[in-house]
């Protein structure tokens, strides 16, 4: 049976678990160092590129007072010689306490967490889920919203294959949201999620304008088109930079509007975005080391 303290998916926690953890990261923003921790080990196995998610898990630990263990590059790994995932997540939790896996392939994190002694938390999952992504999320939409519920929210870019937007989908499930996806037909929004607003009764438009159709929102959410889910390369090049935002594109926003992104960015917000105080991908980004010193406290009982 899988161990209930691993994060897969972010419909692994409740709204009310969603919300415990939202106050645990405020509490750690208020005191970050503390040694809950000590003489826990942390292993982190990355077999995709990270540069915020795992550094930020990793600060966390350390922070924490924990260790940490892994690899940042699945070519220094066994992997590299055909050693199979099932047999590289048993090794691994007889070394450590918990494991952070980032992995190409979609239920590789579901998975792990199966045939795991220890908790798993997913990093990502290739164009699945990214549910550590979403808690910091919701953790900046508060912040900067006073609240979650009732909010307007623009998703723009890649909707077909990114996991962070799917997630974020069902979290705010649990918030009376109004979501607009914004996409070429390439990069439409899944049919599932879309499914799944239905079910759950989310309002919805799609659109593949970007020009003054998030003058309503709340919250937008830029996305990158990522090259490294394309079987098609010729496909990447037609719309990698379909859309860009830039500063004169907010004139006529709302004054709460605070523009998201899980970054990296590539061209899609423009540096003169920068400057403008709608602009919070940066503190979302320092808001993921609060939000992922929780999770660890919560899988590892503390």
């Amino acid at each position: 049976m899988r161990d209930t303290k691993s994060l897969v998916t972010i419909a692994d926690y409740s709204k009310d678990e969603i919300l415990e953890i939202l106050e645990s990261a405020a509490g750690f923003e208020a005191n970050p160092n503390r040694k809950i921790l000590q003489g826990k080990v942390v292993a982190t196995l990355f077999f995709e590129p990270s540069t915020r998610t795992r550094l930020s898990f990793e600060t966390a630990v350390v922070r924490l007072g924990g260790s940490v263990i892994g690899f940042s590059d699945a070519a220094t790994s066994s992997s590299s010689k055909g050693e199979s995932l099932n047999d590289t997540i048993r090794m691994v939790s007889s070394y450590a306490d918990a494991i952070v896996m980032r992995h190409p392939l979609e239920g590789a994190a579901r998975y792990a967490s199966e045939i795991s002694p220890i908790p798993i938390i997913n990093a990502g999952d290739g164009a699945n889920q990214h549910p550590s992504q979403t808690l910091l999320d919701l953790y900046s939409i508060r912040k900067t919203q006073g609240g979650l519920e009732n909010l307007n929210i623009s998703l723009v870019g890649d909707l077909k294959y990114g996991r962070t937007v799917h997630s974020l989908i069902i979290a705010m499930s649990h918030f009376k949201p109004r979501f607009k996806f914004i996409a070429p037909d390439e990069l439409k929004m899944p049919e599932e999620y879309k499914d799944f607003c239905r079910k759950n009764d989310i309002p919805f438009v799609e659109t593949a304008e970007l020009t003054d159709s998030f003058n309503d929102a709340d919250i937008l959410y830029m996305t990158r088109v990522q090259r490294e889910r394309f079987q098609d390369l010729m496909e990447y090049e037609r719309v990698k930079n379909i859309y860009t935002l830039h500063d004169n594109m907010l004139e006529n926003t709302k004054p709460n509007l605070r523009i998201l992104h899980p970054l990296p960015r590539v061209n899609e917000i423009n540096p003169d975005v920068d400057s403008n105080p709608k602009a919070y991908y940066f503190q979302q980004a320092q808001n993921g080391l609060y939000i992922r010193q929780a999770i660890l406290s919560k899988v590892l009982g503390y």
